[in-house]
């Protein structure tokens, strides 16, 4: 199956599945319309280990998603040698809200508690889970000296970045990184050229919002209202071109990161066995270049 795939990252010298799992929902309330809970802890055991069982060997996840990266250790760690492991600091947890410190202390404190959280004695790749002010962030240069150090002391072993426009750029030509997690999808392409530049440098792409926070599943449809003027104006045509079938529409959103060679995975995330499932028999879905192609054109 397209799925799981597997594309190279030349940086970090592995392979990851084209699907990869977000693990967001698992631990912080998240969420496009009514049903935004985190799961208890058996269902959340369930999807972790679902997603290993069907051959995803990527799960993504931040200190910022409270409970998230517990429930990684907890209910995972056992089975580490079967997955890449990422995770983020900057924006630290404290239920339930989250606060920013990006300070060399803070970020060193952070690495050591995902270290703890996780069950873990290295993560594969820390990323700066960027906050209000990532230019003065970059600028002090604070948080990329305590991952750095972390790398050498080999508490992580690779270094990302989860940003957008000219910062991503910025991040990419740096020479700091070695995998950017990137917004992008078929109703939001802005990212494309950073896509491009990472690759050309042999970076990893991790692609949040690939399904536009729900934007891209049959939610929008109860959602329409709760958009902006220009969402729902790509989200409508989108519907009209499917003729209101959602699952072609989030069959279309899939196969057009799927078909970019930039785009190492697609960090899917959800709290339910039976999405990843339908995300993974979807991405078969054979798109026809005419729709797939005006399905673009309506989007930009």
């Amino acid at each position: 199956m397209k799925a799981f795939e597997k594309r190279h990252i030349e940086r970090m010298n592995t392979d990851v599945t084209i699907l990869g799992f977000g693990a967001l929902e698992i631990g912080r309330n998240w969420g496009l319309g009514m049903d935004t809970e985190r799961p208890q802890e058996e269902i959340a055991k369930e999807v972790l280990n679902t997603a290993l069982d069907m051959g995803i060997n990527l799960i993504d996840t931040a200190n910022a998603y409270h409970k998230s990266e517990e429930r990684i250790g907890k209910y995972i760690s056992a089975r580490r040698k079967e997955f890449v492991l990422a995770t983020k600091c900057g924006e630290h947890s404290r239920e339930p809200d989250t606060y920013y410190d990006f300070s060399y202390e803070g970020i060193s404190q952070s690495i050591d508690r995902s270290l703890k959280l996780l069950n873990t004695d290295v993560i594969d790749l820390m990323q700066i889970h960027f906050g209000p002010d990532p230019k003065g962030t970059l600028d002090k240069g604070e948080t990329v000296s305590a991952m750095k150090d972390a790398q050498k002391a080999g508490k992580i072993r690779y270094l990302g970045a989860s940003i957008d426009g000219d910062l991503a750029t910025r991040c990419i030509l740096s020479d700091d990184f070695d995998v950017m997690q990137l917004g992008y999808n078929i109703m939001h392409q802005g990212n494309g050229d950073n896509i491009r530049l990472a690759k050309s440098k042999g970076m990893g792409v991790f692609i949040r919002s690939g399904l536009g926070n729900g934007l891209l599943t049959s939610r929008v449809v109860e959602n329409m209202d709760r958009l902006g003027e220009e969402d729902k104006r790509k989200a409508k045509a989108l519907l009209e071109l499917v003729e209101g079938n959602t699952d072609m529409l989030t069959a279309i959103a899939l196969n057009f990161l799927y078909q970019n060679d930039g785009i190492s995975s697609i960090l899917a995330g959800t709290k339910k066995t039976a999405n990843l499932k339908r995300n993974a028999e979807l991405l078969e879905t054979e798109i026809d270049n005419v729709i797939m192609n005006r399905a673009i054109q309506i989007c930009l």
